[in-house]
């Protein structure tokens, strides 16, 4: 093969790389304009999330600042859009108080939510013997001694959305769920026993939620 015929040949080859290369730019940014304009035109809503009730099976603080605790609660999930799917994953929730986190980590399985979709999950948010802050710990149990105390029970995890064929990348879902959690047993402080001492409460309390 002569120098002309190859350098020919290298030629063709660069020009064949040039236009896949194009080709696959080209791809791309059609899919990501369409992803874009689908998001634009639908607008997705966020997820409605609602606290149902929690029920008490362990409420102690002993010593100055060391916690125990085993609550279960009810979380209400709906997707409000007309169009869009939500994929939840990596879900994980937890109480605090006062900013604190005061139980470990309970994982919520992922699930696919279609349209207007709705999903119940009630899972058990518990501790065993955690340390809490000093000045937490006092608080606690004289909310407790006083009949009530202030909870915020979240919800950390990702969301991905899905319109027809199309499934967007992750998003971070925050879910705060704060409720005023009383301690008396007595119906006019609305708690029910459902047995081995465990006491439910309705709560219904609307939950904010940031994505």
């Amino acid at each position: 093969m002569s120098v002309k015929e190859c350098t020919h040949h290298k030629d063709k080859k660069r020009k064949l790389v040039r236009r896949l290369f194009a080709g696959i730019l080209i791809f791309l940014f059609v899919v990501l304009l369409t992803i874009l304009l689908v998001w634009a035109i639908l607008q997705p809503k966020k997820p409605r999330f609602i606290l149902q009730d929690a029920t008490i099976f362990n409420f102690n603080v002993s010593a100055p600042n060391i916690f125990s605790t085993s609550i279960q609660v009810t979380i209400y999930a709906r997707n409000p859009n007309d169009k869009i799917g939500v994929y939840y994953d990596k879900m994980k929730t937890y109480a605090n108080y006062h900013n604190q986190q005061i139980t470990y980590y309970t994982q919520i399985p992922s699930v696919y939510q279609g349209h207007k979709d709705v999903n119940i999950w009630s899972p058990f948010v518990f501790s065993n013997n955690v340390p809490i802050s000093p000045y937490n710990g006092p608080d606690l149990k004289e909310d407790q001694q006083n009949g009530g105390v202030w909870l915020d029970f979240k919800i950390d995890g990702r969301v991905k959305w899905r319109v027809g064929t199309i499934t967007t990348g992750h998003y971070r879902l925050h879910v705060t769920c704060s409720a005023y959690v009383p301690f008396g047993n007595h119906p006019g402080d609305g708690g029910v026993f459902v047995g081995n001492n465990a006491v439910k409460y309705q709560l219904a309390r609307s939950c904010d939620v940031s994505v």
